[in-house]
C-alpha cells in the first residue's frame, strides 16, 4: 500500500538554511541589536526635544547681538554724524557755534521716522 499524502499546502516543512540575511528573531547577537534599537530611539528623541530647543537658543542668541551690534551702529553713526556737522558747517550762517545745530540735524533725524511710526501704531487695524 502506498503512503498517504500530505493535504495540498501542508508539505514538509523546509530546514532551516544558512543565509546570513534572514535575521533569526533569536539571534546571538541580540543584546547588540536591543543596545542600537534603544540608541535609535533616544537619538530620535533627543532630535525631537532638544534640537528644537538649541536651535530656539541659538536664535535668540544671534538677535540679541544683531540688536546689541545695531545699537552699537546708530549710536557711532550719530556720533560721527554730529562731529561731521559742527566740523563742515559754514560758519556765516550759524556763527562759531554750530554744534546745537549739529544736534538739531541728528535730532530730527530720530524724531521724523519716530513720529511717522507712532502715527502708524495709533490707526485701528483694519
Amino acid at each position: 500500500m502506498a503512503p498517504p499524502e500530505a493535504p495540498q499546502g501542508m508539505g514538509r516543512i523546509a530546514p532551516p538554511t544558512s543565509d546570513p540575511k534572514r535575521r533569526d528573531p533569536v539571534a546571538p547577537d541580540w543584546p547588540a541589536q536591543a543596545a542600537d534599537q534603544i540608541e535609535r530611539l533616544v537619538r530620535l528623541v533627543r532630535d525631537n526635544t532638544t534640537g528644537k530647543a538649541i536651535t530656539i537658543a541659538r536664535g535668540l542668541v544671534l538677535a540679541m547681538f544683531a540688536l546689541f551690534a545695531g545699537t552699537l551702529v546708530v549710536l557711532f553713526l550719530s556720533i560721527a554724524t554730529v562731529r561731521f556737522l559742527v566740523a563742515y558747517l559754514p560758519e556765516n550762517a550759524t556763527g562759531e557755534e554750530r554744534v546745537w545745530l549739529a544736534h538739531g540735524i541728528v535730532g530730527m533725524l530720530f524724531v521724523i521716522p519716530g513720529l511717522w511710526l507712532i502715527r502708524r501704531a495709533s490707526r485701528p487695524l483694519p
